[in-house]
């Protein structure tokens, strides 16, 4: 097939997973054409069957704020008309849903039909989604969709809940690429980062509120009184110079490090004993199947879909959000080492479960479905 996708192109959830699943299409011999405003941070190696288009924005003193979804919309049409795509795929509702439905009915006009796919990742539907400066647009493009996804049943479930969806909306997680995401032998950087051999805990998140890294820090406090630990901060956002102060406040910013943005990641996971995800709300907690990948199991909360992916007992634990004291205790109980070699076997089981190979398909049989819709609409 000859398939488009559009996303954001940043190191977000959305962005991550549409960019792999992207390089996964061109490697089962698709041609796979990137729809989006800069090239994609993981649209990192060639391949014959991927191409990117980039959405220039005209900046004009009359508009206060550039018309991004108009310049993608025309983008949109130019692509599926002159690179014959099979399929457009759309990840994030705002605003590439609407776009897809303009360029649908410009092409539509020219005698041209294009099968729609969009992938719902999580605060397009949550927390955007909901604003009312958006939903009608959002349930108007996702109901106009030839086929709908949600990366969990939860979101699912709050889709249906929040909006008045007429689609049936399939459910396919998001995946791991089992060939990255392993175990690495790195001793040498263990060694110096924790040379007593104390327990590592990692957490990875763009340091935002709905993150709680907060509860982060004092999970570690409460382990670090206990046992001997570090802790390692993957990532940056709004949050991180607070999160410094409060280190300091805590009197643990000795034994923590901020290691920032990285795009090898599983490098850090592979040194690492305890993965902490204290959210809020997730849509699904890639970065915690990426952990589990790496044989680092997971204590988290059990907001949204989460619990879909970290099994209480097995995987991980889970506990109720903002309950820094269960947290704790569940994390000493994981890190036991009685118990961390059954949980990091565990971890990495699971994750085989959404291998890239196995996720996939499900995609390649939902383009086939949205296709056959509009084939049988005309």
């Amino acid at each position: 097939m000859n398939i488009g996708i559009v996303c954001y192109p940043t190191f977000g959830g959305s962005g991550v997973v549409a960019t792999e699943l992207g390089k996964a299409l061109a490697q089962r011999g698709h041609r796979v054409h990137f729809i989006t405003y800069s090239q994609p941070v993981r649209l990192d190696f060639f391949n014959e069957n991927l191409f990117y288009h980039e959405v220039y924005v005209p900046a004009y003193p009359l508009f206060q704020f550039p018309p991004y979804e108009l310049a993608l919309t025309s983008k949109m049409v130019d692509i599926v008309q002159n690179e014959k795509l099979d399929v457009l795929h759309v990840h994030y509702a705002i605003p590439h849903a609407s776009a897809a439905f303009m360029a649908k009915q410009i092409l539509r006009a020219r005698g041209i039909q294009i099968p729609v796919v969009t992938t719902l990742h999580g605060t397009d539907i949550t927390l955007v989604g909901k604003d009312a400066s958006f939903e009608p647009v959002v349930t108007f493009s996702i109901n106009q969709s030839d086929g709908v996804t949600s990366v969990s049943a939860d979101l699912r479930r709050e889709t249906y809940e929040y909006f008045a969806i007429e689609k049936e909306i399939a459910v396919i997680p998001n995946f791991i690429d089992l060939q990255r995401f392993k175990k690495q032998e790195k001793s040498h950087f263990r060694a110096a980062i924790a040379p007593e051999g104390e327990k590592l805990l990692i957490h990875t998140s763009n340091f935002r509120t709905v993150k709680r890294v907060e509860d982060v820090l004092r999970i570690f406090v409460g382990v670090r009184e206990q046992i001997p630990a570090k802790l390692l901060l993957v990532g940056d956002g709004p949050d991180r110079n607070r999160m410094e102060k409060l280190a300091r406040d805590l009197d643990v910013h000795r034994d923590l490090r901020f290691l920032g943005k990285l795009e090898a990641v599983e490098e850090v996971l592979s040194v690492g004993d305890l993965f902490l995800m204290p959210s809020e709300n997730e849509s699904f907690g890639l970065a915690a199947l990426e952990a589990m990948a790496c044989e680092v199991p997971v204590v988290s909360t059990n907001a949204g879909g989460i619990p879909e992916l970290n099994v209480h007992g097995v995987t991980g634990m889970i506990s109720e959000i903002g309950d820094v004291e269960d947290m704790v205790k569940n994390a000493l109980y994981v890190l036991d080492d009685e118990n961390l070699p059954r949980f990091k076997a565990a971890a990495r089981a699971r994750a085989e479960e959404f291998a890239v190979e196995k996720i996939v398909p499900l995609y390649e049989e939902c383009y086939r479905q949205a296709a056959e819709a509009v084939a049988v609409a005309v």
